[in-house]
């Protein structure tokens, strides 16, 4: 059953040195506090996978924290390139990336396996292209019904995965709706979890689409209020496009990037419950 603690308390006991880490939402709900306190703790060694890695990515990267990433697609969404990202893979700044690229059929169908408890899953997602012969984890397959040749991929499964969401209540259960990506089956693939949400009440009231994680899927659930911020929280506030524009030209430099860690992650107090 989950547990109800702090942000700082969920990273400290989930997110170890060298672990597999998942901070997954689809533009929409990305934990970006998460991201910011695992700085903060200074984990180092980790393989990050995700979807879309953007910005939170991007500062991870940048602060030393990881040293494998493991995606579909990277980029600061409608502005441009992820300049830290950049800079680890082609200078080893400030340490040396390892990168394993997938499609996001290829990353989708990974969770959904680790989520149901199977070694691989089969796709034609990857017929055409290239990424076979640079990705070995994407292994060409015969249907033994049919004949055809699919593309297999082995299933995920992080150590830990780290969502935000709207809701909680007090047993545990988290409710999330709007645009959602594999927030659902990154948890469920994960040997861990943790559940970031604007709030805790006392009932989830059922909203049209949502999505119900049950507090057994759920290791840790933390109050965070604005916790996905800048990326969007249906309901609660609208996506900071500013601050996304801005991240540009932060990320660009090695002297601003480290700057704006010290004054926005080290010097930021962190609002949690």
């Amino acid at each position: 059953m989950a547990e109800i603690v702090s942000l700082a308390e969920a990273v400290s006991a989930l997110v170890h040195d060298g672990d597999t880490v998942a901070l997954e939402g689809f533009t929409h709900l990305i934990p970006h506090a998460a991201g910011h306190e695992i700085i903060r703790q200074g984990r180092k060694e980790l393989t990050l996978t995700r979807m879309t890695p953007d910005i939170v990515y991007d500062q991870l990267i940048g602060a030393g924290c990881a040293r494998k990433l493991i995606f579909s697609w990277g980029g600061n969404p409608g502005v441009g390139s992820l300049h830290r990202f950049r800079d680890a893979v082609q200078n080893s700044w400030p340490v040396p990336l390892e990168i394993e690229e997938h499609s996001h059929a290829g990353m989708a169908n990974r969770y959904v396996a680790g989520a149901s408890g199977l070694p691989f899953a089969v796709l034609r997602g990857y017929s055409g292209t290239d990424l076979p012969r640079h990705t070995g984890t994407i292994a060409e397959i015969t249907c033994p019904f049919t004949g055809e040749k699919l593309a297999a991929v082995p299933a995920l499964n992080p150590d830990v995965s780290i969502i935000h969401a709207q809701r909680a209540d007090r047993r545990g259960n988290v409710q999330l709706w709007g645009l959602v990506g594999v927030q659902k089956e990154a948890v469920l693939a994960a040997r861990r979890s943790l559940v970031t949400v604007e709030e805790i009440v006392d009932e989830l009231e059922p909203v049209p689409d949502q999505v119900i994680l049950p507090s057994w899927a759920v290791t840790y659930v933390a109050e965070v209020p604005r916790g996905a911020h800048p990326s969007y929280a249906q309901g609660y506030y609208e996506r900071d496009n500013d601050y996304y524009r801005r991240w540009d030209a932060i990320s660009r430099d090695r002297d601003a990037f480290q700057a704006w860690v010290r004054e926005t992650v080290f010097g930021a107090e962190v609002t949690t419950k």
